[in-house]
């Protein structure tokens, strides 16, 4: 078995050179085989010079630039490059422990096809989230419930793995370059009747957080009806 972590990096020279040590500690204690797959896309800090300055102590890391921003389309990138048998993409803040990583792959998750971060799911504990942003997104999560993935508690949550032929076939497809991908590719996923399998975890509040719950909720809420129209055009069609 082989894993690909995918690490989109947008503006990330703080946070970056720590996530990178840390998913060097945990890899190299797998007894699986790996690779690290990072994208940096648009930013306007040192974060590709920062990156590059790894590619030395980490061999297996795979780097690769996008010229715009945009997590989704960095996401895309990186889980179309990947060549790992399961595809895992993260955030470079570790909200989640690193070590949870594990409980997305065989033999702890059988027969995976996409498991997701739930933060709602019986088990999940939230850590340091103020009470204004777990009501918004709760807020956020019952519209996407309502109009495009009904019976899924936690779509934003920014830890997802799937196998590498549904990864190929999913991340193809998606449109969405900004923060609503998580909906388009579950929503993908869902239409073609895959298990789509929640797991819950511990999540860790930070405030450096980059999503704006007004502004971001809205236009995701724009995609939604997006993503409703263009499946209704076919473009979601799964292929023979």
């Amino acid at each position: 078995m082989k894993v690909s972590v995918v690490i989109p990096a947008h503006n990330e020279e703080g946070r970056l050179p720590q996530t990178l040590l840390e998913i060097d500690q945990f890899l190299t204690q797998q007894a699986y085989s790996f690779e690290l797959v990072v994208v940096e896309n648009g930013s306007a800090d040192r974060t590709l010079e920062i990156a590059h300055s790894f590619e030395g102590r980490l061999p297996y890391m795979r780097l690769f630039h996008e010229e715009h921003s945009g997590k989704g389309r960095a996401v895309r990138r990186g889980m179309l490059e990947a060549h790992g048998e399961y595809r895992f993409f993260c955030d470079v803040d570790f909200s989640m422990p690193i070590n949870e990583i594990n409980r997305f792959l065989p033999p702890v998750m059988k027969a995976v096809e996409v498991a997701i971060a739930s933060r709602e799911a019986p088990g999940a504990v939230r850590y340091d989230e103020p009470g204004y942003r777990h009501l918004a997104g709760r807020v956020f999560n019952t519209l996407v419930r309502l109009l495009a993935l009904p019976g899924l508690q936690d779509t934003q949550c920014g830890f997802k793995c799937f196998h590498a032929p549904l990864a190929e076939e999913i991340f193809k497809r998606q449109t969405m370059m900004g923060w609503s991908f998580d909906v388009e590719v579950l929503f993908i996923a869902q239409r073609w009747g895959l298990k789509i399998a929640e797991v819950p975890v511990p999540w860790y509040y930070k405030t450096q957080s980059r999503v704006h719950m007004l502004n971001d909720s809205w236009n995701m809420t724009r995609d939604i009806l997006t993503i409703r129209r263009n499946a209704r055009h076919g473009l979601y069609d799964r292929r023979a």
